[in-house]
């Protein structure tokens, strides 16, 4: 099965996405996550102004399939929380690269080994997906 990788984005082996935008960092979930945990019905995310650290928990998605935790691919201050998804979770499974993004972080300069999209994808194929 073929995913949704964009090229201008850093993946993490927990499969979480990252955006660099300005002085911040945007975090979500991938196609290939949202695509493994099916209908999405429930997140937690952290509040603004909580620390994360690189591979820590920051939050649990739950599915119709699965509840799993959110692994933060960099660490820093989380600076913005995507507030649409407390009325519905549906942007993650329809556009986990856009409207469906997690959180946004002021990076502390700390993160796990990121990979490109090439790599991601190989890591995903590797899985047998």
């Amino acid at each position: 099965m073929s995913y949704n990788v964009p090229e201008e984005l850093r993946y993490s082996k927990s499969d979480e996405w990252v955006r660099v935008e300005g002085d911040e960092l945007v975090i979500g979930i991938t196609d290939f996550a949202q695509d493994q945990l099916g209908d999405i019905v429930y997140i937690e995310l952290p509040k603004v102004g909580t620390l994360i650290a690189p591979s820590e928990s920051f939050g649990v998605i739950e599915s119709v399939k699965a509840s799993s935790d959110l692994y933060a691919p960099v660490g820093g201050e989380v600076v913005a929380v995507n507030a649409d998804l407390d009325a519905s979770q549906e942007p993650i499974n329809r556009d986990p690269y856009g409207e469906g993004w997690l959180i946004r972080v002021r990076p502390s300069g700390a993160e796990e080994e990121l990979l490109d999209a090439a790599a991601y994808t190989a890591f995903c194929e590797e899985r047998g997906h």
